[in-house]
Formats: structure tokens, sequence, C-alpha cells
């Protein structure tokens, strides 16, 4: 716990006594232990181990109420509070729970048959047990009594009996509104299991953080080496302390500026806070986050001081562990997995002090309870990074407004970079800031390289008028960029396409990329679109034809683009694809008139090719229409979102952005019942942010064998993982769950080049591939 307060420091809000609590939480939340039953269960007696069946941490409140009967009620209450709550809820949601609330299992009991759950115990063993937790205690200058405890066990089980009693007392109803108490008893519980974790996982934090005070004086060197000079808006962002607004074009080096505003936060806040302050730099892509990682990785000299927090970080190692091997050599990829799993794991332990991830990985801790609440508590006095964070999802654009407030009440700092950041975006975001942020952007003098010229078409992308002049480009030679807005377009435009590009460019020129590949084949994609289309590389005729999947994840230069008209903010991410060097001249960029329809389950309402909304699509094209074939110059595009946020259609946006972020702070951040189970709510949560998995009826074999790999089973899912296929949340209702596997099975029409196409199923619901992005 010691580690864990440095790391953390002071956090604003919290009782003055905050972390002796959680110290005194941590040395006795275990302590219920001891008897007989759960020492059988163990195998810590001759006899053969059986199932226990009681909560240990129920009985570690008689240990709370006898070794710190000198501390006032109070404190005591909130210790006991935190003991009794690392496992278990204390009660029942609305749905009815996996595993019994505690209340439910001993609300009930009377003193004695409290006991009766809790013996036989070994007397011995408990004055044993006192006398080592009272002498480390005060060892360690905390409070506990002045005089060592010596109860037999039934006085044991009573003063358990009595403090459970005050604890369900306490927390069985909900708070009353504005009570904080609800936010320090979760933040404590976040600092107990996040202490225990890291004493199990045996996994040292790291103390020497990557990022640091000499990194202005090692970026302008670095960059003096190459004749050039730190930037007006890199040198701005260094001076700011406080929460930053950066507005900048691609290519202008915002990666580096926000870097040199975070070093600057975390010397400001680990004198205010004294604690080391945590980085998180969170991108909303999955191939981004990796990406980036690996850039980081370089730009700070620090191979191994960058986590990857999000769902898929094991892989993600895996990847990377294999990936450092040559071929022909010995690496063994059994150890890899485990290394693979080993460095994940330390990662959600919370080992590094910068970390990559999704905003969705942080917004989990809102979830609380044991196996959240350490998300909030190692969120406190850190810095958040969030780069391209996009306007156009009202419901998910308010959640993260929401929790940067409370990571703002919580001592944190936060930057915001884009592109394209609209004004009303910038407003919502200094709102949920309190108001207390500095927008830098490039001196006016400053120009934007005009790297694009655009054109408008009124013929669908997959109109013959359209894949002619596709055609026509591929056969000047040119790297030709083709996003569609849905997986069948994308697929249909792929199949039309290839043969034409591969007779003039070789087998290796003609390339698709969407979100619904199995892991292993998308692997080899990018590997195969990085060789060919890289950013720096010698430019190379060919087709890369994909969906949004392509907007912000791969460093790509192609030189045109042909796309569905969509959301504007999303056009201007597929343009950034294209000369995005600006080595050569204006580079074109075509947009096409989507499809306008209704999609299933969605009322009345429009949707461009079945996904981006109808109206805010129509106000870009209407803007892009005017500027037809004339150069696009980036610092305007911010006037262009403008006008569509300040429409009616931008007016009702804002104010229904601004109710998701009531509905989440109220039902996630107030924690009017922070012992309540919240189970039902994860899963909700993950689907809405992750969707789902399932692999292919051929795979199953495979799957089956990959799971046996390694030295333990999660190792062996590491291995099994590649087969894994995304779908959209609702795609649980198709296919059949495999209980022995536990993974969804699904009989589809699957190509390793055009990935999935169709799920076969009953009448009642057939998965299409123009269904989701």
């Amino acid at each position: 716990m010691q580690e864990i307060r440095a790391r953390i420091g002071d956090i604003p809000g919290m009782p003055a006594g905050f972390w002796t609590w959680a110290a005194l939480a941590a040395l006795l939340h275990d302590t219920g232990k001891l008897p007989d039953g759960f020492q059988r269960m163990i195998g810590n007696t001759a006899d053969k181990p059986a199932a226990w069946g009681e909560r240990h941490e129920v009985l570690s409140l008689g240990f709370v109420h006898l070794l710190l009967e000198d501390l006032p009620e109070e404190e005591r209450n909130w210790i006991a509070a935190v003991v009794a709550g690392h496992h278990r809820p204390f009660t029942a949601g609305l749905e009815p729970p996996s595993k019994l609330p505690l209340l439910t299992q001993y609300g009930d009991d009377q003193p004695d048959a409290f006991a009766a759950r809790f013996t036989p115990a070994d007397q011995n063993h408990l004055t044993g047990l006192m006398r080592w937790l009272h002498a480390t205690g005060r060892r360690h200058g905390l409070p506990l009594a002045e005089r060592l405890p010596t109860p037999n066990v039934r006085q044991l089980t009573d003063a358990a009996h009595r403090l459970f009693q005050d604890v369900m007392d306490r927390w069985e109803w909900s708070l009353p509104p504005g009570d904080r108490s609800g936010r320090t008893v979760v933040l404590l519980l976040g600092a107990v299991t996040m202490a225990d974790h890291l004493s199990s996982a045996h996994s040292p934090l790291d103390t020497e953080h990557p990022l640091d005070g000499t990194y202005l004086a090692q970026l302008a060197e670095r960059l003096a080496a190459r004749g050039h000079t730190l930037r007006p808006q890199q040198r701005q962002a260094a001076s700011v302390t406080g929460n930053l607004l950066l507005r900048s074009w691609t290519g202008s080096g915002k990666t580096e500026a926000v870097l040199l505003w975070a070093a600057t936060q975390i010397g400001d806040l680990s004198t205010r806070s004294n604690g080391n302050p945590r980085v998180f730099y969170l991108l909303p892509y999955l191939a981004s986050i990796n990406a980036m990682t690996g850039r980081l990785a370089k730009e700070l000299d620090s191979p191994d001081g960058i986590g990857v927090a999000h769902s898929k970080a094991a892989s993600y190692h895996l990847a990377q562990s294999l990936a450092d091997g040559c071929p022909g050599d010995d690496t063994d990829p059994v150890d890899a997995a485990s290394k693979a799993h080993s460095r994940a794991e330390a990662t959600k332990n919370f080992r590094e002090l910068l970390r990559v991830g999704t905003p969705y990985q942080l917004l989990r801790g809102a979830l609380a309870g044991p196996v959240h609440s350490s998300i909030l508590t190692d969120s406190a006095n850190s810095v958040f990074i969030l780069d391209e964070l996009h306007a156009y999802d009202a419901r998910r654009l308010g959640m993260i407004l929401a929790i940067m407030s409370f990571w703002r009440d919580l001592g944190g700092r936060t930057a915001v970079l884009s592109a394209t950041l609209p004004t009303a975006l910038a407003n919502l975001v200094n709102e949920a800031l309190g108001g207390q942020t500095i927008l830098v952007e490039p001196p006016p003098e400053s120009r934007a390289p005009i790297r694009h010229r655009l054109h408008i078409r009124q013929a669908h992308l997959t109109e013959d008028a359209s894949l002619n002049e596709i055609r026509q480009r591929l056969a000047d030679n040119q790297s030709v960029l083709v996003i569609a807005n849905n997986v069948r377009d994308a697929i249909t435009l792929f199949q039309t396409l290839r043969p034409h590009c591969v007779e003039r460019h070789g087998e290796d020129s003609a390339y698709l990329l969407h979100a619904r590949y199995r892991r292993m084949d998308r692997t080899a994609i990018e590997a195969a679109l990085q060789e060919r289309f890289a950013s720096g590389k010698p430019r190379r005729p060919g087709l890369l034809i994909g969906t949004q999947a392509l907007e912000v994840s791969l460093d790509l230069d192609l030189d045109t683009c042909h796309t569905s008209a969509a959301d504007l903010e999303a056009l201007v991410q597929r343009f950034g694809r294209v000369n995005r060097l600006g080595t050569l001249g204006p580079a074109p960029v075509i947009v096409h008139q989507p499809a306008y329809n209704r999609r299933r389950g969605g009322g009345d309402a429009l949707w461009a090719d079945g996904v981006y909304e109808g109206e805010p699509t129509q106000h870009g094209w209407n803007i892009l229409a005017r500027h037809d074939g004339k150069t696009i110059n980036e610092q305007v595009i911010t006037g262009w979102l403008d006008e569509i946020y300040t429409s009616p259609w931008g007016r009702t946006w804002a104010q229904t952005v601004e109710d998701h972020r009531q509905q989440f702070k109220r039902a996630f951040l107030e924690f009017s019942q922070p012992f309540g189970d919240r189970s039902c709510l994860a899963e909700k949560f993950d689907e809405q942010f992750d969707g789902i998995e399932a692999i292919l009826a051929e795979d199953r074999e495979d799957y089956k064998a990959a799971l046996e790999q390694g030295t333990s089973k999660r190792d062996g899912r590491l291995h099994a993982d590649q087969y894994l296929i995304p779908l959209p949340a609702w795609g649980a209702g198709l296919g059949t769950y495999d209980k022995l596997l536990k993974v969804r099975i699904i009989h589809a029409d699957y190509d390793a080049q055009l990935g999935l196409q169709a799920i076969h199923r009953d009448i009642k619901q057939i998965y299409q591939a123009g269904e989701v992005i």
C-alpha cells in the first residue's frame, strides 16, 4: 500500500485518513481465511479438499473490530465496509445476481448461527495471527489498538457479527443526493483491490517515468540535428499548466506537442499530489493503439515502459513477442504466449506509468465494485490525452465528458487534440472541465500544407461511372484508396475492381480491409498494407478498399481517394490517408453521393449507406459541393464543421450529448449504492463498446486445439483468439454458444481475403455484410 500511495498521491476531496484506512483494510481484508473449512478448501489440511461455502471477508470484520477498537467508530466503519466488500456486493440489483450478495447470505443470522458458519477454527492459529497482525501494523505506524487482543474464536465471530450488522445498516440503502461517501468508499475499495492484485501477481510498479522533464531538451536537440526547431504550437503546449485543447492539422507535430504538455503536467501534479502521475494516451481504434504504442516506445526510447490498456492487450503482446524472433530461429510460441500474458496482466495490474488504450477501458471503472474500482483509484492525479475525440456519436461522447469531469475532480488533467475540433465540441469539453481549458493552435501566419483537391460525384461509389474512374487511375499507375460506408459495398467493390488491378500491377497489389475478419487474417492484411502503402516508402501503384477501419488505424499514404459521403469529420480522417506527407501536389479526393435509407429498428430516420446519420451527412455534402474542384485548406475545415454544429440539427445534437452526460453521471458516477450488484451493467456496458466475438463452425476443432496450447488455460486462449471474428452486439442472437469452449459459433460465408460475408441461420434473422460497418 505504501507503493500505491507513493504512486497515486493525495487525492482531492478525500478524508485525511484515506491512505491509513486503505492500509488497515489491506492488512486485515483476508484474515477471515482462518477457519478449518477455508483451509480444507485450499488443501491446507489432511482432509480431502471440499467446498466451504462461506465468505472469509465477513469473518475478517471480527479482526477489524478487535484490532481497531481504539479508532473512532466512524473511521473503523470505513475500513469495515471495504474489507467486507472486496469480493461480493452487499445487495442485489434489479436482476437476480449470479452469486449471493452478503446481506442475503448473512443478513438474518443470529450470533449462534453466524458463529456456526465459521467454526471450527484453530485457537492457536487465531492467537498467533492476532499477534502477527498487531506487531506488523504497529511496526508500520498504523493505529492498531495499543493492547494486543486475545479473543477466543467465539469472541471473534461475535465481533464480526456485530460489525457486519453495522456495515449493512450503513450501506444497504441508497445515499441521499449529493452525499460523497459513495465516491470515498469506492476509491478506498479500489486502493485495496489494487494492492491485492499487485501482491498476488508479484508485479512491482514502475517508478521511473518514460516521459519526464528532459523530453523538451531531447526533442529540441533531435530537431536541431535535422535543421528544424520546435513549432510555435509545440512551445505553447509545453507552457500550459492545466487542461489543453490542441487543434492542428495532420503532420503539424500534435503528438510531440501533447507529450510536451504532458511532461509539464507530470511535474506540476507530482508536486501538488506527492505522487507519480500516470499518463493515459487514449485513441478510438485497436490498430491505432498498437501503432501509437510502438511510436511512443521509439519516441521516448522506452521499449518496455509503455503499457497497452485495451481488451486485446494480451493478443497484441503475443504478436509482439513472436515478432521478436527471426524466421527459422528457435522462438517457442508457447513460451511467447506465456510471456505475452504476463505482460498484459502486468499492464492490467497498473504497472506502467504511461499507457495507451481506449477511453472505454477507463470508462469501465465507473462500474466500480471489487473488479473495477481500482481503475477509478488509479485515475486520480493522472494525465489524460484524448487523440481524435469525435463529436458524431452523441451517446459515447456524453459518457466520455462525464468521466472527464470525474477525472478533474480527482486532480486529473486532460488534453483533447484533433485536426478537426469543432467549436461546439470544444465548448462541451471546456464545460466538462469546469471552464478551465486553454486552446492552442498554430499561429495565423502558419500555413497548413495544401495536400488535397476536392471533387464531388453524384454517382454512388458502386456505380459504373465511379468504377470506370477508379480503373483509369489504376491504369495511370496510381495507388488508390476506396472507402465505403459499409462492409457489403466494400466487398462488392473489391470483387469488381481487384481483377483489373491485379492484371496491371500483380497479385499483391489489391487489398480489402474492414472490421469483420478473423484476427489472424486481419493481422496479415495490415502487415501487407504497411509493406506496400506505408508513409515514407517509395510509392507503388495499387488498390486499397475498406471501411472506417481505415480512417485512423494505419499510417498509410496513397495517391488518391474515392469515398462515399459520410460525416464530415470521418471524411477528413479518410482524406488524411492520401498525400499524407505532402510530397505531392494537391492530390484528388473524390466524394460520392451515398444512398440514404432506413435501417433495421431505426424508425423513419435516414442513414447514409445505412451507417451515418443522414442529416449531418447531408449538411456536410452541401458544404463540400460549394467547394467542388477547389483545394482544401485544412485550417478552414473547423469553420465547415461549425456550420454543421450550429444548425438546428447541431443544437439538438448538443442537447443530446448533455442528456447522455447527465444520465451516465447519475447512473454510474454518483455511487449512491457503492456496494450494490452491478454485474448485469458490466455485460451491457461491454456490449455497447466492444460488441461480441465468434468463431466459424469449421474452425471449432482448430480453436479447441489452440486452447490446449501453452502451460495454462489463459495462454491457450491467447492462441485461440486468433480465430475470433468481431460482430456487432446484436449478433449475440446469431449462431450458438458453445458452453464447453465458451465461445459463440456461427455458420457463415467467410474468406480470408474477403472476410465475413453472411451468417446462415433461420429465416427470422440473417446477417448480411451491409448491416454493420
